[in-house]
């Protein structure tokens, strides 16, 4: 039970890091200090999605959820969790790098009119 929780853990900090990252820049407009936060996280997730790799919190999860008896899955978390809800088929190359060309534009737009503004506050 102990590892399913932690398990679960994980899986909730990855779909927050996620969201964090796809539109942290939101939070950034209020709380400026985030930006320091944000960023590498944008960095990372895309870095992450253009190249194709899998999170290391991926393994992990599976690993856990294994340690648990449940059977873990292959592939990435957005493969696994966020693709079936988003793109019924599955995940391919081009789709990854759609996503994240989006979390980099999103954000790339965000923080331009964070600098054009900044001279306002």
């Amino acid at each position: 039970m102990l590892w399913r929780l932690a398990a679960d853990a994980l899986l909730l900090f990855h779909l927050l890091f996620i969201l964090f990252a796809v539109a942290g820049g939101l939070l950034a407009l209020r709380y400026r200090k985030l930006v320091w936060l944000h960023l590498p996280a944008v960095i990372w997730a895309s870095l992450v999605m253009f190249n194709g790799w899998i999170c290391p919190l991926t393994p992990l999860e599976v690993s856990l959820r294994q340690q648990a008896g449940d059977v873990g899955y292959s592939g990435s978390f957005i493969a696994h969790y966020l693709l079936p809800l988003i793109y019924p088929p599955g995940l391919t190359r081009g789709v990854q790098i759609l996503l994240g060309g989006t979390v980099a534009a999103l954000n790339i737009g965000i923080y331009s009119w964070l600098w054009a503004h900044r001279k306002h506050r």
